[in-house]
């Protein structure tokens, strides 16, 4: 019914994942899994061992030993599992924010066209060896709270949408047709069928300013439809994301995956009782990790969840627990030429911007009284004041880890730092390149070239009114304005360093790729457009070389 999706792909191992309309067994080269079954929806990941490494297998999928996939006659090349090989050039493609399909936003003059279905076009038409090694989806997969009139009529369908969760997704079954929905379209279809790909969730993928606020989640908790969306929102993220992001090792120590694949019967009751724990904060501890690390060859691709992890009562507010971040200052640790870290949030935003968030979260805490309180808070939720700059502490402590990496005390044997730290993001629905700058002092330097590389939407739209406040929030004059504000009123401690725009900011539907080959690094944007014919396109927007 969906997939197959290539997921983790190392240097002699892989992941295949796929849902079938009824239980069988999986086969792909020659491996075998059974599936289990959630709410009625069987799935099956598919682990593959034993590759050469460097190498090009083509694949096909098979159900109780009938070839299902690829279909005949689709016009795509064979899929094909491609291992990882350290002497080859490594491109990561990245971007956030596809809402749906080209075909569900037909007549909205908001929407250009959907630059993935750009990508997968031109991907299809190039030789293997042009191919990128890497897809990395960096938040909003889905909209739960922004659906398709094709979805809101199957919501009418099957309930009443005049009350509780309305024309937005509910449950779990609900989840499953967005899904469908977004993945089933041929070419991205086969795009994820042949391109390794790493997600991970923000807000929409449940619902807009998600854990924005500890108020935020009181109010939630008070509704009568959020409990079911939440449960809903976690299990199928797990199921359709999650999962395919672990490499085998990992699939072999994670006790409730071990616990799904052997059981008997619908496994919905364990994934909901691992959805409740998952979403509980209790003494700075979340009940879930979704943050995971992959190592592609010389390259060391760290993401972090930047949503569901969150501490947020306030005077304790960070953007991961205390127990995650220490796993996230243990995985920095070794040898590789590239750092690069997937948050769906940028870490660096235009400065301005940066500089509200920061004051905001100060206000939101009180520190100027209980009324002016409730005003920031209002305004946090109105302006989406929620990211890393919002979590001052998260910030700089992520910022000393970037230095120390910087400064090669986390280096392994070779004993030198990364070339470049690259973190890449979304969320923001414009794209931009910035460099951080740290002040010399009188220890090592920070080596390593630091940069914030954010790419979005992959298919949505910005309102005009926000392309101005992006393009202000930039300026030199509204930074002096903002560092007033936080000198002079609220007292929000100095910045621990600064940056400076060096692409951007760039609208429209877009796509980013970082090449990486050895020391050397070099960011590629392109904006989605269409050609005579109406096929959607790519046309470069940038080519910066980072190192």
């Amino acid at each position: 019914m969906l997939g197959p999706l290539l997921r983790h792909v190392g240097t002699t191992d892989a992941t295949v994942w796929v849902e079938t309309d009824r239980p069988a067994t999986v086969e792909v080269l020659g491996h075998r899994e059974d599936t289990w079954e959630v709410a009625g929806h069987h799935y099956a990941l598919v682990c593959i061992e034993g590759l050469e490494p460097g190498s090009s297998t083509t694949y096909d999928v098979r159900l109780d030993g009938r070839t299902v996939w690829p279909p005949p006659g689709s016009g795509h090349p064979e899929p094909r599992v491609r291992t990882l090989d350290p002497d080859r050039e490594l491109r990561v493609v990245f971007g956030s924010c596809r809402y749906a399909t080209a075909e569900a936003v037909v007549g909205d003059r908001h929407f250009d066209a959907d630059a993935l279905d750009a990508y997968a076009r031109r991907m299809a038409e190039l030789p293997e060896q042009d191919w990128p090694a890497a897809l990395v989806l960096l938040g909003d997969q889905v909209y739960a709270d922004e659906t398709t009139q094709e979805t809101q009529a199957r919501i009418a369908a099957k309930r009443d949408i005049t009350t509780g969760a309305k024309d937005q997704v509910a449950d779990f079954e609900e989840y499953t047709w967005l899904y469908h929905q977004s993945w089933r379209d041929p070419g991205i279809r086969w795009l994820l069928s042949t391109l390794p790909s790493s997600m991970i969730f923000d807000d929409h993928d449940i619902r807009d300013d998600w854990n924005t606020s500890a108020a935020w989640r009181r109010e939630m908790s008070q509704t009568s439809w959020w409990p079911e969306r939440i449960i809903g929102g976690l299990s199928s993220y797990w199921v359709y994301q999650h999962l395919g992001n672990l490499a085998p090792q990992a699939l072999a120590d994670d006790a409730l995956y071990q616990k799904v694949r052997s059981a008997e019967g619908d496994v919905e009751p364990l994934l909901r009782e691992f959805a409740i724990a998952a979403d509980k904060e209790a003494d700075g501890r979340k009940g879930a990790q979704w943050s995971y690390r992959r190592d592609l060859a010389d390259v060391r691709l760290l993401v972090i969840d930047s949503r569901c992890g969150r501490v947020l009562e306030e005077g304790e507010r960070s953007m991961v627990s205390e127990e995650e971040f220490a796993w996230i200052e243990q995985q920095v640790a070794g040898d590789y030429d590239h750092l690069v870290i997937g948050t769906s949030l940028p870490w660096l935003l235009p400065r301005a911007l940066h500089d509200v968030e920061s004051w905001n979260e100060r206000l939101a805490a009180g520190h100027r009284g209980p009324r002016m309180a409730r005003l920031a808070e209002a305004f946090r939720r109105a302006a989406d004041l929620e990211h890393w700059a919002a979590f001052r502490a998260s910030f700089d402590r992520l910022a000393e880890l970037f230095a120390c990496v910087g400064r090669g005390e986390h280096a392994g044997s070779r004993g030198k730092p990364p070339a470049t730290v690259c973190v890449l993001s979304g969320d923001v629905h414009h794209a931009y390149a910035a460099r951080a700058h740290y002040p010399a002092g009188d220890g090592e330097p920070v080596r390593s070239k630091v940069y914030q590389l954010t790419c979005s939407p992959v298919h949505n739209y910005v309102p005009a009114v926000m392309k101005v406040a992006f393009r202000v929030s930039w300026s030199r004059a509204a930074e002096t304005v903002t560092r007033f504000l936080l000198d002079r009123v609220s007292h929000v401690p100095a910045q621990p360093l600064t940056w400076s725009r060096l692409a951007g900011p760039y609208y429209g539907n877009e796509i980013a790729t970082l090449r990486l080959h050895g020391r050397s690094a070099r960011l590629v944007i392109e904006k989605a457009g269409r050609d005579d014919a109406g096929h959607p396109t790519l046309t470069p927007v940038v080519d910066l070389p980072l190192s």
